[in-house]
């Protein structure tokens, strides 16, 4: 077993792992944060997309252990107590989701591309950007939409930090 210690979504935590354990397990099992989830095993989906110390990571093919000291956000920190992060809340306003299941992964990928990218993002490159996240359910037209919406949304309010 292997000791690993990160601030996930504002709290320290820890725990003795299998060093083969992925992020997306230790996450799942151990903190029982079940918003991040596992699609596909093999890093196409983006259904298991966190923010590794800032930025988009797919949980899948991360370890645990390579996460030592490391700051996680999961979509279970986005929000602010009852109240939504800009991206969640345009994601509900324009039906950017159905099913449901790729909608975590998609939403934290969306708030890196705004940290990235900036707030004034065009339909092109927003959808050049989800390259690495998939849908089974929508054609996309309204993940698109709630995208540039909740960029925008990002861009009028200031910084968010994780909930604790």
């Amino acid at each position: 077993m292997a000791s690993v210690s990160m601030t996930v979504n504002g709290k320290a935590v820890s725990g003795d792992v299998d060093p083969r354990t992925l992020l997306v397990q230790f996450l799942r099992e151990h903190l029982r944060l079940t918003g991040t989830h596992v699609g596909c095993d093999t890093s196409q989906c983006g259904a298991c997309v966190v923010h590794l110390d800032g930025q988009a990571v797919k949980a899948c093919t991360t370890l645990a252990v390579q996460c030592e000291g490391a700051d996680i956000l999961t979509i279970e920190g986005l929000a602010n107590g009852s109240e939504l992060h800009p991206m969640q809340a345009a994601f509900r306003e324009h039906h950017g989701l159905q099913c449901g299941f790729c909608t975590p992964g998609m939403i934290m990928t969306a708030v890196d591309m705004v940290n990235r990218l900036g707030n004034e993002l065009d339909d092109h490159t927003i959808r050049e950007e989800l390259e690495g996240n998939l849908c089974r359910c929508t054609g996309y037209h309204n993940i698109v939409k709630a995208i540039g919406a909740g960029a925008r949304a990002m861009g009028s309010q200031p910084l968010q930090q994780a909930a604790e």
